[in-house]
């Protein structure tokens, strides 16, 4: 059976050149926070802790409970894994396609956490104690894949299939051939008729064959021969928040802080399929002069890249009451994103004899919009056990539901405003815990740990039927010095879990009369394993 939960590659760019979905609104609105070596070690479970430059994205607030100025600087590791195969369409577990497991990895350098913070003492001994003001960069999402798939497939195909859905929409080959093709027509039949990966044949202008396909005398379509088939995605690029933090220090009972902040979102996405012939002369096209000719290979790619900025407000505070207990919640504002995306889809077939190769590449599309990524909201507790350590808690949500897409034209409106349904059918609220805890077993020591569970966002998929939980965990570990003068150093390690990925690079196509698929020809679906570390160091001093 196939799974219920799966993307079609390049569905986007098969409906529309310009179309923004509910994933993109989710993908540039989900946290995962970074931020310092302490802080990640912990579980970033800061809300009520404070003190620490990285936890000011969690709750401005944190900035006044330290009574000293410091400067951190953090460098960071991301190691990202990938592992995928093919899923089997039965029972037994036969495998048709993609039936090899392939391993692939990367390593990024970057730098999540850049802070400096003010402290101004009142000198007074109650009231207003103290004040901080600060500028902190704090990374909270890390765009990183590296995927490859491979297998052999002897009953469809990529071209196979986009042949089919030329067939079916009603699309013309005059129409997908004219100059002009790119303004009124989707780009991917485009790309694939004048790249040659697609035709039309016995003198149709609406029937379609793959250059994988060969046709028999009684008109039927099918598969020439074997393909080696391979798939490879790469996806890199982060977001970060630049804030502008002020907190206020309240007889050291109550701490109160607020962020004005700017939201820098950077994505870069690269895709392709390719499909080689076993024995090129399986892969026969005659002519009506009878000259005939032999698929090679073809490769369809797709690269998309978008950045953007977001303003927000978050507001927090942290109470003191006594006895190692300490309370803390923040609230942050929908932020108001401003993105600008950009697309292009590309094609190339080649035939033994290289005189009938082609290519086609579409413009390059350019669009921008305002999407508005939901409030959020965090709460947290924490007991301090005198100077030999602390253990803390947090709980933060936020209704994807509430996501949307905003537009200044008539035409903008319309789209979005079916894309805004569509957000709030199938999204709700995700929730995060976070936990940490650090011992000190001398001063200058901290030794840490930390654990965080969020669940996914989307809750029903585009059929309306409700999906099973999905759970993102990270697990982290940390160790802590502070010298005896200002300067002080902290790692973290944490590792990523995430929930297996299901996709099909094309949609199934091969039905017999009663809509059943034929044999045992079903697009491929496959399966990729992430696996996700992150090492981070702080170098922080303080002053």
């Amino acid at each position: 059976m196939k799974k219920t939960l799966i993307t079609i590659f390049l569905a986007a760019a098969a409906v529309s050149a310009n179309a923004q979905t509910a994933y993109d609104a989710l993908l540039f609105s989900e946290n995962e926070y970074e931020g310092t070596a302490r802080t990640m070690a912990m579980g970033n479970a800061f809300t009520a802790l404070g003190g620490d430059l990285g936890a000011i994205s969690i709750n401005p607030a944190g900035s006044a409970v330290a009574k000293y100025s410091q400067f951190t600087l953090t460098p960071a590791l991301t190691i990202s894994t990938a592992t995928s195969q093919g899923v089997s369409p039965f029972t037994d577990g036969y495998l048709p396609y993609f039936e090899r497991q392939m391993k692939s990895s990367r390593t990024r350098f970057g730098m999540p956490n850049f802070g400096l913070s003010i402290n101004w003492d009142t000198n007074r001994t109650s009231g207003l104690k103290n004040m901080s003001f600060g500028f902190i960069i704090n990374r909270t999402a890390t765009y990183d894949e590296d995927i490859y798939a491979s297998g052999t497939n002897s009953t469809t195909s990529f071209m196979g299939s986009m042949a089919y859905d030329a067939t079916v929409n009603g699309y013309l080959g005059s129409e997908l051939n004219a100059e002009n093709a790119y303004n009124y027509m989707p780009w991917k039949p485009v790309v694939g008729y004048q790249s040659g990966m697609i035709s039309t044949f016995g003198g149709y202008d609406d029937q379609f064959v793959g250059a994988s396909e060969i046709i028999y005398d009684n008109g039927d379509v099918a598969l020439g021969g074997p393909l080696q088939q391979s798939y490879g995605r790469q996806v890199t690029g982060g977001k970060n928040e630049y804030i502008f933090n002020i907190g206020a220090n309240i007889s050291d009972f109550v701490y109160l802080g607020a962020n004005l902040g700017m939201t820098s979102i950077n994505y870069d996405y690269n895709e392709y399929f390719r499909e080689v012939a076993a024995d090129p002369a399986d892969f026969e096209i005659v002519f009506d002069n009878g000259n005939a000719i032999y698929f090679d290979e073809m490769v369809y790619k797709y690269s998309y890249a978008a950045t953007g900025n977001g303003y927000f407000a978050k507001f927090g505070a942290i109470v003191t009451p006594g006895h190692g207990l300490r309370i803390g919640a923040a609230i942050q504002t929908p932020v108001l994103n401003n993105i600008t995306e950009y697309w292009q889809e590309a094609g190339e077939t080649g035939y033994t004899d290289s005189r009938y190769n082609a290519s086609a590449a579409s413009p390059e599309g350019r669009g921008s919009y305002t999407m508005v990524s939901p409030f959020r909201a965090n709460f947290g507790l924490a007991y301090t056990f005198g100077k030999a350590g602390v253990f803390s808690v947090d709980y933060e949500f936020s209704d994807y539901g509430q996501m949307k897409y905003k537009g200044s034209s008539y035409d903008d409106r319309d789209y979005f405003e079916a894309v805004n349904a569509d957000i709030r059918d199938r999204f709700g609220v995700s929730h995060m815990l976070r936990a940490g805890l650090e011992f000190k077993p001398v001063s200058e020591l901290a030794v840490r740990a930390g654990y965080g569970l969020t669940t996914g966002a989307e809750k029903y998929n585009s059929w309306g039927e409700q999906l099973p939980a999905s759970l993102r965990q990270n697990v982290s570990l940390g160790l802590g010095y502070n010298s005896k003068k200002s300067f002080y150093t902290d790692l973290a390690v944490r590792r990523t879990i995430i929930p297996d990925e299901y996709f099909m690079p094309y949609a199934d196509y091969m039905y017999d009369t009663d809509g059943n698929i034929v044999g045992d020809a079903f697009a491929p679906e496959l399966i990729n394993r992430k696996g996700l570390w992150k090492v981070l160091l702080t170098f922080g001093w303080r002053f």
